[in-house]
């Protein structure tokens, strides 16, 4: 894409530590053509009575596979309004899977053990990806002009735990530093 930039974002805890897994999302004012794809597995396993990855980010319209890659059975479920399901009882080596068409977080959890936590994040930009151990994303291929950069994580002090800020992209790349105040 002509004009494209790279944006870093760089995201802090009200400590001044880098917050690792941060989703940062950039919402440009022009997108690409064709469909939203990421070069990852859409996979939310169950491993040792955790969901791995913790944060998933997926396009709207994707298929994410749930395997049970523990020894123990799983019930994997959601109420959050953009998908709700519920995968009954399943075993070890057993997977189940779910589409995801509306853009939004999606919170996980497990009926069996209810300190499972994970989400899934579906979005509608190709312009998303989590911060690294330093607390950095740095998205490239982000079309010059206005756009919006927003970050989630489930410590975030606000009703969806996102934080957003209007940006300007340069032909050179846009950089900006989030503190967020954590619960």
């Amino acid at each position: 894409m002509a004009g494209a930039a790279t944006v870093t974002v760089e995201v802090r805890s009200s400590d001044g530590k880098p917050l690792a897994g941060a989703v940062v999302l950039i919402d440009a004012a022009r997108k690409p053509a064709g469909p939203i794809k990421f070069d990852y597995a859409y996979e939310m396993a169950q491993k040792n009575i955790t969901f791995a990855p913790h944060v998933l980010i997926v396009p709207v319209g994707s298929t994410v596979t749930f395997p049970n890659r523990d020894k123990v059975r799983h019930h994997v479920y959601s109420f959050s309004k953009p998908k709700r399901f519920d995968l009954k009882l399943y075993g070890k080596e057993e997977t189940r899977s779910v589409v995801f068409d509306k853009a939004g977080v999606v919170a996980l959890g497990c009926n069996i053990h209810d300190a499972m936590s994970g989400f899934v994040l579906v979005v509608d930009t190709p312009y998303a990806m989590q911060t690294d151990a330093n607390g950095r994303a740095a998205i490239t291929g982000v079309p010059a002009g206005a756009a919006s950069v927003r970050i989630w994580h489930p410590t975030i002090r606000t009703p969806d735990n996102m934080l957003s800020q209007p940006a300007t992209v340069s032909a050179t790349g846009y950089s900006t530093t989030y503190t967020i105040r954590g619960r």
